[in-house]
């Protein structure tokens, strides 16, 4: 279609399926989408390289449709595969670049070209009643494999439940694939873990063939003891121009150099993440939850300590400065029911 703004194929290249993220760009010189025939019609959406540098989702990608090209697919596939610009060079975006991850419908760029891409691609997978959409990513601390959803819906849920049992209910940032095909089917983002490991790739292999070989996901809540629900309630971030270090570096946040150790950890008030500089800087702590209310003061500076004000579960603590510059220092989590009420 000479008006989509990426390119639109409906057969793989030549290459593609043995070809690594950085080298990607030869083949796919721009953003692609996919549109692959299975016996099934109703498409599974998959989304990767939408993070240059986060390559398990081309990974899994790759073996699960080299399994499938003898027999074909058992059920059509919509894939898009996103920065092979970022890829070509292992970092997440280029600079001057937006974020692939914050320009999906309901971003707070919409007049962005990314967006506009972003848009047609929505646009296009809404009219083909898509049964699912799964965005693959990958961190950068140390974090178990878990699945992110936006609404806390049954069948939602169990698209999560098909890759890990720790779900996280989301509603910021902002822009997100998997928020906005929320919209139109069950959508997850799973994390897979650091990139490059084999086990993360595997593991959303197993996901995509579990996807591709069900016929409907069950619309019945879970029992409670199968799944560990949680919410995202702040997100924290050093303030811009901030210096912030993680070996001891004089900086306005002296972090501790295992601060990413403590993911999907229990902690309790006066848990430390570290010291303050010579300044007055603080953490901007600012709503996970959807709402434009502030949230609570989760951190105490008191003796130039930076120490947790009250109990919270971190995820996707980091010590890569890029990554906490390019997004955030962490999300701040609670234990939630099925119902959604804090536990």
């Amino acid at each position: 279609m000479t008006d989509a703004p990426c390119a639109l194929l409906d057969r793989l290249p030549d290459g593609f399926l043995d070809c690594p993220a950085n080298r990607l760009k030869d083949i796919l010189p721009r953003p692609t989408l996919f549109d692959l025939p299975g016996r099934n019609p109703q498409p599974l959406f998959v989304s990767t390289l939408l993070h240059g540098n986060e390559t398990s989702g081309l990974a899994a990608v790759q073996k699960a449709l080299r399994r499938h090209a003898e027999r074909g697919l058992s059920r059509s596939v919509i894939l898009f595969i996103g920065n092979v610009e970022a890829a070509a060079e292992n970092v997440r975006t280029l600079p001057g670049q937006r974020d692939f991850n914050r320009v999906w419908p309901g971003t707070a760029f919409p007049d962005d070209p990314l967006a506009h891409m972003m848009r047609w691609i929505y646009d296009y997978v809404a009219k083909r009643d898509a049964f699912a959409a799964v965005d693959i990513h990958n961190n950068t601390g140390f974090n178990p494999h878990y699945s992110c959803i936006s609404k806390l819906d049954a069948k939602y849920v169990a698209l999560a439940q098909l890759y890990s049992r720790i779900v996280v209910l989301f509603q910021r940032p902002r822009g997100t694939c998997a928020a906005a095909f929320a919209e139109l089917c069950p959508a997850i983002t799973v994390e897979c873990g650091k990139s490059g490991l084999e086990a993360g790739a595997e593991h959303a292999i197993e996901l995509l063939d579990a996807c591709l070989s069900i016929a409907e996901l069950p619309g019945h809540p879970p029992a409670s003891h199968d799944v560990e629900l949680l919410r995202t309630h702040a997100i924290v971030k050093p303030p811009a121009g901030a210096s912030f270090s993680f070996d001891g570096t004089p900086a306005d946040f002296l972090f501790r150099p295992d601060i990413d150790h403590l993911n999907f950890s229990e902690l309790n008030a006066g848990a430390s993440f570290g010291a303050l500089g010579d300044g007055d800087a603080r953490l901007e702590v600012l709503p996970g939850d959807g709402s434009d209310t502030q949230p609570l003061d989760y951190f105490d500076y008191a003796d130039g300590e930076i120490r947790l004000a009250r109990s919270a579960i971190p995820a996707m603590l980091t010590i890569d400065r890029r990554a906490v510059e390019h997004d955030c220092l962490c999300y701040l989590m609670h234990r939630i029911g099925i119902d959604g009420v804090c536990k």
